[in-house]
């Protein structure tokens, strides 16, 4: 697979845009996530017209109708920063964009829990950078994440599921809409949506079901719920449940022997005692030994490249 197609925010790529002069320079972002992501890097503060170093700015007023002004002069730059920010868009609909990663806590691009300053003095950490609030809006089922969250293990491995992906979708696209694509898309990640979202895993089953009928855009459809269900974070239990789904399908092949120590690598897991990796990597012996078509094709086995190492986290 191609680079996948990432905006960022600029600073976190080491570039000197901050308010004070300086960066943010993630590592992870560029040295592990860089071997994968081909990024398209936004500042907005800087590409709006603002001088590096400047005044600092914060968010004034109500989370739900913010305004961006500076802490000093108190000069309000929301109205322009949304003008810049509808033109940016415009542009970065044009890139093919599989998601975007934001500076955390920035008033122009935080993603949430922003501080945001009432009458008071007191900030609410309930706020949405204009620019993310922006993107996030015009940019409905696209996978967004901030860099300070991206150190939670659950919500990195998440976030970079779905990115992964939306890009697989995108290459389904590209390749031309057909009921048939449309189902071969579906039957690979039905174990993936399932450790996600059970919910979620049954409106998909049924609109692909109904796909040679249905009546108005299934594609926009399947796609909004797919992403949506994603976006729920595959837990222990979620994943334990996929894990006694795929044994089902082994039932004939596997000695008792083999039965018992997959059960036992399952419930290890279950109880939090070893990696998701470890069962994952029996299941994916079983497969090569015993040969399963279905369990073959299923991205839920492999979602990532392997050497990211996001499910060997306990």
């Amino acid at each position: 697979m191609e680079k996948i197609k990432m905006g960022i925010s600029k600073c976190l790529l080491g570039e000197n845009v901050r308010y004070d002069g300086g960066h943010q320079h993630d590592r992870y972002l560029t040295d592990t996530l860089g071997n994968y992501f081909d990024y398209v890097p936004v500042c907005p503060e800087v590409e709006y017209g603002l001088p590096t170093p400047r005044e600092a700015m914060r968010l004034v007023g109500t989370p739900a109708s913010a305004r961006l002004v500076t802490i000093k002069t108190g000069s309000d730059h929301t109205d322009g920063m949304l003008k810049w920010a509808n033109g940016r868009l415009k542009e970065l609909e044009t890139e093919d964009l599989c998601g975007f990663i934001f500076k955390s806590k920035s008033p122009s691009s935080g993603m949430a829990a922003v501080k945001v300053y009432g009458p008071s003095g007191m900030p609410v950490h309930k706020g949405i950078g204009i620019f993310a609030g922006s993107f996030m809006k015009n940019f409905p089922i696209l996978p967004v994440e901030e860099d300070g969250r991206l150190h939670d293990p659950l919500l990195r491995e998440n976030f970079i599921e779905r990115v992964f992906v939306y890009k697989r979708w995108q290459e389904l696209l590209k390749n031309g809409k057909s009921v048939r694509k449309l189902i071969d898309f579906h039957t690979d990640h039905k174990l993936l949506v399932l450790s996600h979202s059970p919910k979620h895993y049954s409106i998909l089953g049924k609109l692909v079901a109904a796909a040679k009928n249905y009546k108005g855009d299934i594609y926009g459809e399947y796609v909004k719920n797919l992403m949506e269900g994603l976006r729920l974070i595959a837990t222990t239990k979620k994943h334990t449940n996929v894990l006694h789904h795929i044994m089902g399908y082994f039932k004939k092949q596997l000695t008792s022997d083999e039965k018992q120590e997959l059960l036992e690598v399952i419930e290890n897991y279950y109880k939090q005692l070893v990696p998701l990796i470890v069962p994952i990597t029996l299941i994916t012996h079983y497969i090569r030994k015993y040969g399963e078509p279905y369990l073959e094709r299923q991205h839920y086995l492999h979602p990532h490249p392997m050497e990211l190492m996001l499910r060997n986290h306990v």
